[in-house]
């Protein structure tokens, strides 16, 4: 009992610069001494400590630490100072004030968002969330030197966390008998630190169902200011305090609210994806990829209540796995995420897909086109009440970076909104310049939508451009594009409904029990992503290749159709890479290039192709128009100014114009339509009624 009264007199600091000289890693090194030694040479000011050391040092510093962590931490400051004194006195004069963070806090002080508490206050605690909005750089004022105006005296005072404080008399005026005529700040002396607020938000993953996220505020100062950004998942650890709320009425009672003043923060990498791999787990998944099934074993794991739909279930197989992302030696960054669109009729159980695709990917996130603005998509600046600041926050996009973002009701989305889009499917990354906030965001992340035909169902003698209301920049960037037509076919339609009869009986299919249970699935592909990057074989490089030359080939006759571009050649190499990713194989073998080509084949021959000519032409999906189809709105074009021309330039008869076409093979409904589309967008004028000209002759 006495010594333990001996241990509680032993000053805090004391005790605290004890540890830190004598404490000893399990390889007998002075881990502490060490650290402090290269503080200097690094010119940093923080020191950082496990929590388990000071736990297995003394358990009473530990309790001292998570009871009254403000003291304990000061006290630590001052012990830094104490052994930096002694191994480089010059460079602790210079810093005076250094800072000690805690990290690797046990489970028991892990507290969620939701379950913050008033028992709390004070108290050291760990919470884990996403950063959503984050304010600029600020500073602080600590300690201001005063200048009397009288006399130019000059004097600190100690800041307090709330208000701005003056000195209230000059010493020296008072000494001499004058009235002083106030202070002005000298901002040069004074010392300022840096200081940044930002909002931590649940897990979307981790949200009780139908509940609105929490979230809650942390303030961060000095050498932590600027660690995270708007998407980062981040552990904060620290402890929790109250302000005031300033919009207190008279007659209200006083109500305070929270937020986490930091002491350390530990951003989680885009590898990790939050999913906890155990060594048992790697055991299963290793045993699971040897399987010669492994690939019809993921597919039936899919989405496993919808019927067929092989190779959509293949696809979005791949885009879970993913290519791996690339940087040129010139700075160029290829992405490595695969975009996948479903566009079908009614009823196809798109939305079932993309809804399951978000539970089982690592960081998935699901959100519908009308429902979702440009800024809830990537990034906004907004202005918080209390304090007016502007602060910059994350959208959906930015909030899956290394997972996959599944858009619902693309095709709703407003014109605005989708421009936005453009840069985060292609660059993956989102900027923003709004309100004095200049920044880019990463936006890693796959993307699955989904759209529904712009006539309600998908008219197969239309080109898909015309099928579907969504500007051609936006096509041209999805790796795959699949059309899913509702048309009825007596076989197939009694399966369907045999199958969906079954689950609701609660009579499964056999091909259910050869299934990956989801929870092992996601593991499976968070540990394939951060773990496989497979390089080319010669083999698969040559087959991507000969199929590249041999489609390009087609089109070397002038007057055929251009059938595959370069950007299709990069969709193969990523889709061959997520095929070996998935068998968790180092290399691209030849196989996995033949299942990237067959993807290809069959998006290809279903939607880049020209409904007129049924040849594949990949200008379908670039400019939104086949060949055939724009060298007839040239022919129409040229024949309306050659006719405008022989008229002495006057506007000519539209009747006119369709009998001279129709005598050259162009159907008269297709001549209105291009005259209808160039007078809405200004190439054409009508001076009177059925009368056109062009505007430029």
């Amino acid at each position: 009992m006495a010594g333990q009264v001996i241990v509680q007199s032993i000053p805090l600091v004391e005790r605290l610069t004890e540890f830190l000289k004598d404490f000893r890693a399990p390889d007998g090194r002075e881990k502490y001494r060490e650290m402090i030694r290269r503080m200097s040479a690094e010119n940093s000011v923080s020191l950082v400590v496990d929590f388990e050391d000071i736990l297995l040092y003394d358990k009473t510093l530990a309790d001292t630490l998570t009871e009254t962590p403000s003291v304990f931490l000061e006290a630590a400051s001052k012990a830094v100072y104490e052994v930096m004194s002694v191994e480089n006195p010059e460079y602790a004069q210079r810093v005076r004030d250094f800072h000690v963070r805690i990290r690797k806090l046990p489970e028991t002080l892990h507290v969620k968002i939701r379950d913050v508490r008033a028992k709390h206050l004070g108290k050291l605690l760990a919470i884990e969330g996403i950063v959503t909005k984050i304010s600029p750089v600020k500073h602080e004022l600590i300690v201001g030197v005063f200048r009397c105006k009288t006399c130019g005296y000059e004097q600190e005072v100690k800041q307090e966390s709330e208000g701005f404080t003056k000195p209230t008399v000059c010493p020296r005026c008072e000494e001499e008998g004058r009235r002083s005529q106030g202070f002005t700040l000298v901002i040069e002396k004074s010392k300022f630190v840096d200081i940044q607020k930002f909002v931590l938000q649940e897990k979307p993953e981790e949200l009780p169902p139908g509940q609105l996220p929490r979230s809650i505020d942390v303030v961060v100062r000095e050498d932590l200011a600027d660690i995270v950004r708007p998407g980062d998942r981040a552990t904060v650890i620290g402890f929790m305090r109250v302000e005031e709320d300033k919009k207190l009425l008279k007659n209200t009672p006083p109500i305070f609210h929270p937020y986490i003043e930091a002491n350390y923060i530990e951003v989680a990498t885009k590898e990790s994806l939050d999913v906890e791999i155990t060594p048992e787990d790697e055991k299963k998944i290793l045993e699971l990829s040897r399987r010669e099934d492994i690939e019809e074993l993921i597919l039936n794991s899919i989405a496993p209540s919808i019927y067929g739909y092989k190779e959509i279930k293949r696809a979005v197989a791949l885009l879970l796995f993913g290519g791996v992302p690339k940087i040129y030696p010139d700075g160029v960054r290829v992405r490595g995420d695969i975009h996948i669109l479903l566009i079908g009729d009614p009823g196809t159980a798109k939305s079932q897909i993309l809804r399951y695709v978000a539970s089982l990917a690592p960081r998935g996130i699901y959100t519908s086109g009308k429902g979702a603005s440009a800024a809830g998509l990537t990034a906004a600046v907004v202005r918080e009440k209390n304090s007016g600041e502007f602060y910059l926050e994350a959208g959906a996009l930015v909030l899956a970076d290394g997972g996959v973002a599944c858009i619902d009701e693309f095709d709703k989305m407003e014109a605005r909104d989708r421009v936005s889009i453009h840069e985060a499917m292609e660059q993956q990354t989102v900027s923003i310049a709004k309100a004095g906030i200049v920044a880019t965001l990463n936006a890693r992340a796959s993307i699955l939508a989904a759209a529904n035909p712009v006539f309600g169902r998908y008219i197969p003698g239309k080109n898909i451009s015309e099928n579907i209301d969504l500007p051609v920049t936006i096509l041209s960037r999805f790796d795959l594009i699949f059309v899913i037509k509702d048309t009825p076919n007596r076989e197939r339609d009694r399966e369907l409904a045999q199958y969906v009869v079954d689950f609701h009986g609660e009579t499964y299919p056999e091909a259910l029990s050869h299934t990956v249970p989801a929870d092992l699935l996601k593991k499976y592909v968070a540990y394939a992503r951060k773990n496989i990057r497979p390089k080319l074989s010669a083999e698969a490089k040559s087959k991507i290749v000969e199929y590249y030359v041999a489609m390009r080939s087609k089109s070397e006759d002038p007057n055929s159709p251009i059938a595959i571009t370069p950007r299709q050649l990069e969709a193969l190499i990523r889709l061959a890479e997520a095929r070996a990713r998935l068998h968790l194989r180092p290399v691209v073998i030849e196989e996995d290039a033949e299942t990237a080509i067959e993807l290809m084949e069959f998006f290809l021959r279903n939607v880049g192709i020209d409904t007129q000519t049924k040849t594949i032409d990949i200008d379908t999906i670039m400019t939104g128009q086949p060949k055939s189809k724009r060298e007839k709105i040239i022919t129409i074009l040229d024949t309306i100014r050659h006719l405008v021309k022989e008229n002495n330039g006057e506007c000519v008869e539209i009747k006119t114009v369709i009998e001279e076409l129709t005598s050259r093979g162009i159907d008269e409904s297709m001549v209105r339509e291009v005259i209808e589309s160039f007078v809405r967008e200004g190439e054409l004028m009508t001076p009177r009624r059925e009368c056109i000209k062009p505007v430029n002759i």
